[in-house]
């Protein structure tokens, strides 16, 4: 496989939005089919790393519904929806500079421990449940967009999850990967049971 014909490819399959702030980066050393970090709000580009040795063992549809998931994630990530956690977060920053400009030790400490435990809470919402179904159900939107109706979206891209476990050599699927498949194979008509909302939410 050529990386720069797959990148550019995948580019011209990305949203606008996602051209935007992604940026498609080759790293044959890791053992990861795709990854990409936690997107911090000071980082203005979203780096997605793709092993394309191991990438191009999955079919052309599993590839592109993997990579329109990832940026549908990457795109999806809340940092400003109002909610306790995020209030936290600013008032746990705004403390810690007041104590740092104070230096009060004490105040420094907590304020910053304020400021941690939210943003470990801010970064947990991101990765719950809702959230990762939320990212398939618009990667299947953007991909209706490129050509792909949407059951057939639900079924390749429950190959892709199915697939890179197997790529990378994981014996089985982690509990989200197992929701998310249950999820898709519902859309995809697989299966007459959809995810109930309690663990949708969870």
């Amino acid at each position: 496989m050529n990386p720069d014909r797959e990148i550019s490819h995948l580019l011209d399959l990305m949203p606008a939005s996602g051209r935007m702030m992604s940026k498609i980066v080759s790293k044959p050393e890791q053992p990861l089919v795709i990854d990409c970090k936690f997107p911090l709000p000071w980082h203005r580009s979203r780096p997605i790393y793709i092993n394309f040795d191991l990438w191009q063992q999955m079919s052309r549809p599993q590839r592109d519904l993997l990579l329109l998931r990832t940026v549908s994630w990457l795109g999806n990530v809340v940092y400003l929806k109002p909610d306790i956690y995020q209030g936290l977060v600013a008032l746990g920053v705004a403390g810690t500079a007041i104590e740092l400009l104070q230096a009060d030790a004490v105040g420094i400490v907590v304020a910053g421990g304020l400021t941690a435990i939210a943003s470990s809470q801010v970064w947990r919402m991101n990765r719950r449940s809702q959230s990762q179904l939320e990212a398939d159900e618009m990667a299947l939107r953007v991909a209706g967009r490129r050509g792909y109706n949407e059951t057939e979206s639900a079924r390749h891209l429950l190959g892709a999850i199915e697939s890179v476990a197997k790529i990378e050599g994981r014996p089985s699927l982690n509990f989200i990967e197992l929701i998310r498949c249950q999820n898709l194979r519902a859309i995809g008509n697989l299966s007459p049971l959809g995810v109930p909302e309690s663990i949708r939410r969870d």
